[in-house]
Parts: C-alpha cells; sequence; structure tokens
C-alpha cells in the first residue's frame, strides 16, 4: 500500500526473437494513456499465479499461446490513475501469429533503436535493461596472461561486453590494458566496463564502471560520467539498494563451485532463484563457474544472462 493507494499487481510480456529484436503493442482507445507503446499483459486475476496470468493475458490481447516464459525484472511504478507492481517477463517461444484483438498495433523492435512513440512512462528501465547482452564477459589477465587475453579477444567476431578485473594492477599498468582492450572491443562495436574506483578512470575510453559490493555499500548516489554502471552483488538487499540508485545491472552469485571462491559455499540454481524471485528489481548477470551454454538455466532462475570469466578466453 501507498498510503490509501493499492498496488495492482500486473504482468507483461517482452516477446523475444532469436536475433534480439521484441515486440510492443499500442494501448487501445478507452484505456489510460491511449496510443502511448507498451509491452502486452494485464492485471493478475485473484487466484492466479503470475504466470498464469502471463499465458491468459496474451491469449486474450494477441491470440497466441504461450510455451516458454521466463521471470525477468519487477518495477513499482506510480501513475497518476493507480500505483502499480509490474512483474515482466521474457517470453522465448509461442503458438500462433500475435492478432490485434482488442484494436491495439503490434511492432517489432530492435533494442536501442525505437521506431514507435511515445512509450508508457514505466517501460524505460525495461527498454534500457533489453539493451544489455546475454553474456557479460570478464577479463582474466592474472591467471591467463596479457598476451592470451587481447589474442582471445582480437579473435572473436561478435559484438563482446568485456568487464575488465584486475585488481593486482596498479592504476598505470590498468590504464595501459584498459587502452588496448579498448581499441578492440570498440573495433568490434562492443562495450567496455571496468571494475575500479571510479574517480580512477574518468576521462577512460570506457563505457561504464563495475562497482565492488563494498563500494556499492559505500555509495550514496550513481556514478556519474559513465553510461553503464554494475555492481557485484549477493543478497536481494543488496540487488535492491543496486536497483535504487539506478545502477544498469547486477552480477550476482557465485552460482556453481570455482576456483575464485573455492573455500565459499555456492549459492547453487535455487538459491539464485530465491534471490531473483519474484523477478529482480534491475538485470542480473548469474556469475560463478558459469558459462555461456549456462545461459537457459540462468534464465529459468530469473538471471538475464550469465557472466564468464576463464571461459571466455578459451
Amino acid at each position: 500500500m501507498m498510503g490509501d493507494k493499492q498496488i495492482i499487481p500486473v504482468v507483461a510480456g517482452a516477446l523475444m526473437q532469436a536475433d534480439g529484436q521484441f515486440m510492443l503493442g499500442s494501448r487501445p482507445a478507452g484505456k489510460p494513456y491511449p496510443g502511448y507503446w507498451e509491452f502486452p499483459g494485464g492485471k493478475v486475476e485473484a487466484g492466479e499465479t503470475p504466470y498464469q496470468a502471463l499465458v491468459r493475458e496474451l491469449d486474450e490481447e494477441m491470440g497466441i499461446a504461450v510455451s516458454h516464459a521466463t521471470p525477468w525484472l519487477r518495477r513499482v511504478h506510480h501513475y497518476e490513475h493507480a500505483s502499480v507492481e509490474l512483474l515482466f517477463y521474457r517470453v522465448w517461444a509461442w503458438q500462433g501469429e500475435p492478432q490485434p484483438h482488442e484494436g491495439q498495433s503490434f511492432a517489432w523492435q530492435q533494442p536501442g533503436q525505437l521506431s514507435v512513440q511515445p512509450m508508457l512512462p514505466a517501460n524505460a528501465p525495461i527498454l534500457r535493461a533489453l539493451q544489455l547482452p546475454n553474456v557479460l564477459n570478464i577479463s582474466c589477465v592474472h591467471e591467463l596472461g596479457r598476451d592470451a587475453v587481447l589474442e582471445a579477444l582480437a579473435q572473436r567476431d561478435d559484438e563482446p561486453w568485456v568487464i575488465v578485473r584486475e585488481p593486482q594492477l596498479d592504476r598505470e599498468q590498468l590504464a595501459a590494458l584498459v587502452g588496448e582492450i579498448s581499441q578492440i572491443v570498440h573495433a568490434r562495436g562492443g562495450k567496455l566496463i571496468v571494475n575500479a574506483d571510479p574517480a580512477w578512470i574518468k576521462g577512460w575510453p570506457v563505457d561504464g564502471v563495475h562497482l565492488t559490493a563494498a563500494r556499492l555499500a559505500a555509495l550514496q548516489q550513481r556514478p556519474a560520467h559513465f553510461a553503464w554502471v554494475g555492481a557485484s552483488c549477493h543478497s536481494r538487499a543488496e540487488l535492491e539498494r543496486a536497483a535504487e540508485l539506478g545502477l544498469d545491472y547486477a552480477l550476482l552469485g557465485h552460482v556453481l563451485a570455482t576456483a575464485s571462491h573455492p573455500d565459499a559455499a555456492p549459492l547453487g540454481w535455487d538459491g539464485l532463484a530465491a534471490i531473483t524471485a519474484p523477478a529482480a528489481p534491475l538485470p542480473v548477470f548469474a556469475i560463478g563457474g558459469l558459462t555461456a551454454a549456462n545461459l537457459d538455466e540462468a534464465r529459468r532462475c530469473g538471471a538475464h544472462g550469465v557472466a564468464q570469466m576463464r571461459a571466455a578466453w578459451q
């Protein structure tokens, strides 16, 4: 409750294509914000689970039968007419062709390149989340060596997102490494994020900064001057804090046994799902003993994607 205003549970589904495109629908006449674009969905009825509501709403609204969807994000938004708790799912498979059962329009969109406007206000963080990759790659120079990492990166043919995490380097050494990695990553259209003190890397050729859990705890506001800001988290409380500060993503783990934390018990898949349930407050990348091959399992447990370290450079 907010004062005497009830928070209405709502589900929404992002229909996803293999190339990353997603579907938006326009709000029909007779509803608040007519003509605005949004992710299809609607209210959770009494006695329904959110997933059941998603299946029903997409059937009623566009005539499709959802066969595979995973929990993704939770947002609370306060409109003039109502306060809503939005649970977003990504819908990976369905039967039928979407049809405008309520007189609306549908449009496939490319992340970061919207061709329809205006957007429903609550959806801005969701649209930004769709620009994130499926996999984050964490540098491993301290184990594999600089040449091995640079060579492996140079051989990639995708648009990699790389987090440089090399705590053994001083500022001058880190700057040199970041400069080399930046040339390769940016030439391929990727993004470069550095795990370091934000004051160190201001003005460097980077796209963002990654915060340790300790830096997140000490933070009072989102670091300025960075397009992308993420943090390492280990609990729901830390996820909520990262979301409160307007961060773009979190690494959550460790999920499986990993050489980086040999003496710490892993969360396991059930532990990951328990922390993210019913949906994470910001995009979560599962980390710890994982590779891109674990992507489907991570999504089933509420993660946006996975972060990999050693496997990224093999």
